[in-house]
């Protein structure tokens, strides 16, 4: 049975800044227009949706990026497609995120961290697309200690498709019998489909989990309905087949979940399940329970 498309969002009407080194469309939970909101219990396990569209930065000596901040109760899962993020935070742990790499933090019982431009691509400048994804933890991993996946480019599992139609990079969860290399706490699915002109894919996910698909570049046809570049797909949680056409090259990044359904009580970067949970992370984050950081 075809997966109904509950609606298609276009692309926000303005970015916002987070920091001075991303300009990022917000379209998880996307405050910025009520009618387009996408509230965090209806797409659960996914708590935000970062996306800096491309934009070219200019050469400069100084460092772009986001200072110190906490985080405590879910993951951060940094995708690159341009440009070059550096990162480092109090447990001691530091790299850089390369296009096509992922980072994907586990920041559990609270970390604190800071991600910037790296410092080779700040002094060229250039073309600069990413995204960033939050995604919830169940309740009994909430207090696990935090941790990093790096996974980069090589080590992203590829399908590719007949007939010259392209090629699905499968970052977590299986799609189409093929298993990305991101261990996850509840099960998810996330996947960047890089298709060719003329492409027709087809997948599925289950009809319970919560389904979404955002066109990073170009345009396609999905489900019989026309998603334009850069528009967000949210999907009803009935039917599992999800087809896709295009006419020009495109790619669109593929998310579904299955819901964890326990409350939700969020305060900028700490996600826990009750009032009193969220007030304990405060404090601790301003006790320096997380560590230090410069």
């Amino acid at each position: 049975m075809t997966k109904s498309i509950e609606r298609i969002i276009p692309q926000p009407l303005a970015p916002g800044m987070v920091g001075d080194g991303f300009r990022v469309y917000n379209y998880i939970p996307g405050g910025e227009n009520p009618a387009s909101a996408v509230s965090q219990p209806r797409i659960s396990p996914f708590l935000l949706l970062d996306y800096n569209a491309e934009i070219d930065f200019a050469p400069s000596n100084r460092v772009r990026g986001v200072g110190v901040h906490p985080h405590k109760g879910f993951e951060t899962v940094t995708i690159a497609y341009k440009g070059s993020v550096a990162h480092n935070d109090s447990a001691g742990n530091s790299g850089v995120i390369h296009p096509g790499d992922v980072q994907w933090m586990t920041a559990g019982a609270g970390i604190l961290h800071k991600e910037y431009h790296e410092e080779n691509y700040s002094k060229k400048g250039g073309p600069f697309e990413m995204v960033q994804l939050w995604v919830n933890l169940p309740k009994k991993d909430k207090l696990t200690k935090p941790h990093y996946q790096a996974i980069t480019a090589d080590q992203v599992t590829k399908l590719t498709l007949d007939n010259n139609q392209g090629q699905v990079n499968v970052i977590a969860g299986t799609v189409n019998g093929t298993t990305g290399p991101a261990l996850t706490y509840t099960p998810v699915i996330v996947a960047n489909l890089n298709l060719n002109p003329g492409a027709e894919f087809a997948t599925t996910t289950p009809a319970g989990y919560n389904t979404a698909l955002l066109v990073i570049k170009g345009s396609a046809e999905v489900n019989g309905q026309s998603a334009p570049n850069h528009s967000f797909v949210l999907f009803k949680n009935e039917g599992e087949e999800i087809e896709i056409k295009t006419s020009g090259s495109a790619t669109l990044l593929l998310l579904s979940g299955e819901p964890i359904n326990e409350p939700i009580a969020a305060y900028g970067p700490f996600v826990m399940n009750t009032k009193e949970e969220l007030i304990e992370s405060i404090h601790e984050a301003q006790s320096g329970k997380f560590g230090r950081l410069a």
